[in-house]
Order: structure tokens, then C-alpha cells, then sequence
């Protein structure tokens, strides 16, 4: 790495931090859950459901994911989207739109700055495409949103 990549990179660390306030918008953290069971067709045994609209929906109600070391960021975000399925049961289609919403975090291996990650998941027929906000540096239940449902195995 040379001495210019370096700065270039504590610079882009100092400013992205300049933009995160000390304290955390993000409600629904609990970083003592237990760690997601991964099942055989790569997807996360998720049981439960969300009663709350806002849960994946809102940047301060994410979908905590949780990931072990900065190769795998993606990871768990693919494997909890795997789980799920459109209302009615349809394939659901995701791409990652950008990452957002800067908060602070001990979990982030490279500084104190988490970003969340905006998914737009997609399915057959009429519908508006759905976006959710997705945590990958914390944890807390993983469950599936309001208006979603499970895949079928």
C-alpha cells in the first residue's frame, strides 16, 4: 500500500466519521442474540415474524445480521435474503442498491463507523419493489418483515 493510499484512506475515514454523531439511531440492536443457524441450501433458519412495519423497512429498525471478518460482508446479508419469499410466496429477486446511514459501532474492524446496507427486493406481479435496510456489523433476532414471507424449501 503506498503512503498516498493510506492517506487517502485515513481522509476518507475522518470525513465519513465527521458525519456520525456519537450516539446510535439504531433501535433495535441486541448484540447478545444468538447467532443465526445456517441451513444446507445456504439460507439462515429464520422462524419468526415481524409485527413491527418497521422492522427492515426503517434505517433505525435494520435487519441485524451480524458477519465474522470484512471478506465476508455480503454474506449473511445474501443468506438472510435467500430466506425469504415475495407475500404470496413468490421468488424473490435482490439486488444491493448502496450503502447508507453511517452510525457508530465497536464491530467494524476498520474503525468505529458502521454503514447499513439498502437492498431492493423484487417479485412477480404488480407490486412497488421493497427496500430494506440491512445491518451487517450488529445483531439482534433476524425475522421476516411485515408484507414478506418465508421461502418454501
Amino acid at each position: 500500500m503506498t503512503l498516498r493510499t493510506i492517506l487517502i484512506s485515513i481522509a476518507a475515514a475522518a470525513a465519513l466519521s465527521a458525519c456520525v454523531s456519537g450516539k446510535s439511531t439504531i433501535r433495535n440492536i441486541n448484540n447478545n442474540a444468538p447467532d443465526m443457524v445456517l441451513l444446507k441450501d445456504n439460507t439462515f433458519a429464520v422462524q419468526t415474524y415481524s409485527t413491527d412495519p418497521r422492522y427492515g423497512y426503517d434505517k433505525d429498525y435494520p435487519v441485524n445480521v451480524f458477519y465474522r471478518d470484512i471478506q465476508n460482508d455480503t454474506l449473511n446479508a445474501q443468506r438472510y435474503l435467500n430466506a425469504l419469499a415475495g407475500p404470496n410466496g413468490e421468488k424473490l429477486r435482490y439486488r444491493k442498491l448502496e450503502d447508507c446511514c453511517p452510525y457508530p459501532t465497536k464491530r467494524n474492524e476498520i474503525g468505529g463507523v458502521g454503514m447499513l446496507q439498502v437492498y431492493e427486493l423484487d417479485w412477480d406481479g404488480p407490486h412497488k419493489p421493497a427496500r430494506l435496510y440491512i445491518n451487517i456489523y450488529d445483531k439482534s433476532e433476524v425475522m421476516v418483515p411485515v408484507g414478506l414471507t418465508l421461502r418454501k424449501k
